[in-house]
């Protein structure tokens, strides 16, 4: 049901791709779509695999955002693999001090954030480069503002936003704290196309002194910046706020800064 170069391409992604479970998705997708005589679900298998080889995740000023599976144009860890490692490249050239410098990385509570900030940490490691990993499942604005006061190089931040939950992303910030903006992403991009195998590229252990992991004290830092300018003004008791994280996960940090400015709680929903 799939022609010559799409098994060659498929076969080839599964040599290299560094995650275990992927590489089986991808084989039993490969094992349908090439059985004889099994109708719909070969052709259902050898469309899928022809959706996730068509192209790859581009790198742009989003970063990267597609849906969670195996292959290049899907969200999974070869991917990060891929996209850290020429983000690597590109930063020591750049500036060299930005393997003492470092990068920031934070995740949202979305499926596989958590494994993909730990392989964008490990690949960092792996390039020379300090990584400072925030705890889990913390809002976006955190990891902006991490990048500035621990006077990161960059920061990453694994999350997809607003998309559909299949969904999820990987978010670039640089020095500044901000997203990144042309000419900065086609060249990370052009950085990617040029990556040689991903079984080449070297990866530090999950324990690599490199590898700093971080508690509470950026919350609380984050908290004492955003308390200090919006306290809350005499009188405010009879206040009353509904507030919902919805899917998010800014519950928690939300909850502490209006106890820490001085407001009133919120009705959570």
């Amino acid at each position: 049901m799939i022609d010559d170069e799409l098994y060659a391409q498929v076969t080839a992604w599964i040599a290299n791709d560094p995650d275990e479970a992927d590489r089986a998705e991808l084989a039993q997708l490969l094992l349908a779509a090439s059985e004889s005589g099994t109708g719909d679900q070969a052709e259902k298998a050898a469309a899928e695999l022809a959706d996730r080889f068509a192209s790859r995740l581009e790198f742009g000023t989003a970063g990267l955002r597609g849906a969670i599976g195996a292959g290049p144009n899907r969200m999974n860890r070869a991917v990060v693999r891929g996209t850290t490692a020429a983000l690597a490249r590109w930063l020591l050239y750049i500036d060299p001090a930005a393997a003492q410098a470092g990068v920031a990385i934070g995740c949202d509570a979305r499926h596989r954030s958590d494994q993909f900030a730990q392989e964008a940490a490990r690949v960092l490691a792996g390039a020379g480069i300090v990584v400072h990993l925030l705890p889990p499942q913390e809002p976006t604005p955190l990891l902006a503002f991490a990048v500035g006061y621990l006077r990161a190089a960059a920061g990453i931040m694994i999350t997809a936003s607003h998309n559909p939950p299949t969904d999820n992303g990987y978010k670039l910030y640089l020095s500044d704290g901000a997203q990144i903006v042309p000419p900065a992403d086609l060249e990370i991009e052009a950085a990617i196309r040029s990556l040689g195998p991903l079984s080449q590229v070297p990866v530090a252990a999950a324990d690599s002194p490199l590898i700093i992991q971080h508690g509470d004290q950026i919350a609380s830092a984050y908290l004492d910046a955003i308390c200090a300018v919006s306290p809350a003004p005499k009188g405010s008791a009879w206040l009353r706020f509904i507030y919902t994280p919805l899917h998010g996960v800014a519950g928690d940090l939300a909850l502490r800064a209006f106890e820490q400015a001085g407001f009133p709680p919120p009705d959570v929903v």
